[in-house]
């Protein structure tokens, strides 16, 4: 177990490093996010509610991940195409260590954009200050593990050309099955039915109940929280299985 943790422990620290050393690609994954925070906050937040701070914010949050799911695409698929884990697979490290070794060096940056995010929003509108803050932002890890293992499966099974395309799926659908810009309450049932079957809408729905408060706990936090979990543990399953797939080929 020690060793085990150790093994994670060294990785991390190797990711963020790794991170660290694209800081164009980190800078524009945070800044693009936020400018379309405040530009739509004052475009739209007196056309309709969907645009006010109070659901913006949690909203833009939810949406950056996404982004998360591309750049932690590229981190991986680069190592593969520089030989890197080739090399690493030599060594005693298991798959479900490099996976939490990537996940760990990721999660800071999920953190810094859910407070950024937040941050900007409440000095727009100071009324998003609060303990319902501090839920959403911690709650923003839970929901930023989920793009986080989409990363890292897409990254484990796509190639250094493949991986922005493959990725671009997660930003899109994180854009149309939300409900973040636009309301919802025109849909059919049978499509806001299959909206609330996958993580994209849950992951926003529920920063934003916990920043606005929970009025039925079953099905404003619990349900979108179990189901958010629910395939983050199935993504990194898969992630786990093909990254010990990819280590058998080499």
């Amino acid at each position: 177990m020690r060793n085990s943790l150790s093994r994670i422990k060294t990785l991390t620290g190797r990711n963020i490093k790794e991170i660290l050393r694209d800081p164009l690609s980190l800078i524009l994954m945070i800044l693009l996010p936020l400018f379309m925070e405040i530009l739509f906050y004052f475009i739209f937040h007196n056309l309709t509610s969907q645009f006010e701070m109070k659901y913006l914010a949690p909203g833009i949050v939810v949406f950056s991940q996404a982004f998360l799911a591309l750049f932690t695409g590229q981190l991986i698929s680069l190592d593969r195409a520089s030989a890197f884990l080739t090399r690493l697979f030599v060594s005693k490290a298991r798959p479900h260590e490099f996976i939490l070794g990537y996940a760990a060096a990721l999660v800071p940056v999920a953190l810094v954009q859910s407070v950024l995010f937040f941050l900007i929003g409440g000095i727009i509108d100071p009324s998003i200050f609060g303990a319902g803050m501090i839920r959403g932002v911690l709650l923003s890890i839970v929901t930023s593990l989920f793009f986080i293992a989409v990363g890292i499966l897409l990254g484990s099974v796509c190639g250094e050309k493949a991986i922005g395309g493959a990725a671009s799926i997660i930003v899109i659908g994180q854009s149309i099955l939300s409900g973040m810009w636009f309301p919802i309450d025109k849909l059919s049932e049978g499509f806001i039915f299959a909206m609330r079957c996958f993580p994209f809408k849950n992951a926003t729905d529920l920063i934003q109940n916990v920043l606005n408060g929970v009025s039925d706990p079953a099905d404003q936090f619990w349900t979108p929280l179990l189901i958010v979990l629910a395939y983050t543990a199935a993504v990194f399953i898969a992630a786990i299985l093909c990254f010990k797939a990819k280590m058998k080929e080499k």
